[in-house]
C-alpha cells in the first residue's frame, strides 16, 4: 500500500462512487506534486515520468482516488514526453471538458470518479480510435497484471484487500 493510499480514505480500485471533497481536504491527503497536477491543473515536465517509457502489462489507475483509467495494451509511444494512451478503460473513466487556456483549443481529461486533472486528449493518435490521451504520469498509479488479477480475485472473495 502506497503512502497516498494510507492517508487517502477514498482511494480504491473497486469503489466507483463519485468523490466530492473540498480543496482543503485534498491538500491534506495528497502529496504536493500530485495535488499540484490533479487539483490545480498543473503539468509535469516532459519525459520526467517513469511511466512514459514503461512497457509493463497491467492497469493504470488515478493516483488520487484509485479509479481504473487505462489498460497497458492501449498505451503507445507518441514521442510527446508524457504517457500516451488511445482509449480509456470505460466511458465513465474519463470526463471531457473544453480547455481554451493559454490561447489553445484543447480538451481536458479528468478522472470520472474524483474529477482530478489528468491531462488532455488530442485527435492525432493511432488506430483504432485516432485519439491520444496525453496524461501526466504523476497522477497515475500502476498495478502489474498478475497483482491486479490477484487483488480482483481477493475482492471478489470478500477479503476487501483494496478497499
Amino acid at each position: 500500500m502506497s503512502e497516498t493510499e494510507k492517508k487517502n480514505h477514498v482511494y480504491s480500485h473497486t469503489d466507483s462512487s463519485k468523490v466530492v471533497m473540498s480543496e482543503e481536504e485534498w491538500q491534506k491527503i495528497l502529496p504536493k506534486d500530485v495535488y499540484h497536477i490533479a487539483r490545480q491543473k498543473g503539468t509535469e515536465r516532459p519525459w520526467s515520468s517513469s511511466f512514459e517509457k514503461s512497457n509493463e502489462v497491467g492497469t493504470y489507475y488515478c493516483a488520487v482516488c484509485g479509479n481504473p483509467l487505462f489498460k497497458s495494451d492501449t498505451k503507445f509511444e507518441s514521442g510527446c514526453g508524457w504517457p500516451s494512451f488511445y482509449e480509456p478503460i470505460s466511458k465513465s473513466s474519463i470526463i471531457y471538458t473544453p480547455d481554451n487556456m493559454h490561447g489553445m483549443k484543447r480538451t481536458e481529461v479528468t478522472c470520472g470518479r474524483c474529477r482530478s486533472h489528468l491531462g488532455h486528449v488530442f485527435d492525432d493518435g493511432p488506430p483504432p480510435t485516432g485519439l491520444r490521451y496525453c496524461i501526466n504520469g504523476v497522477v497515475l498509479d500502476f498495478e502489474k497484471a498478475k497483482e491486479a488479477e490477484e487483488n480482483w480475485k481477493n475482492n471478489e472473495q470478500g477479503t476487501g484487500k483494496n478497499d
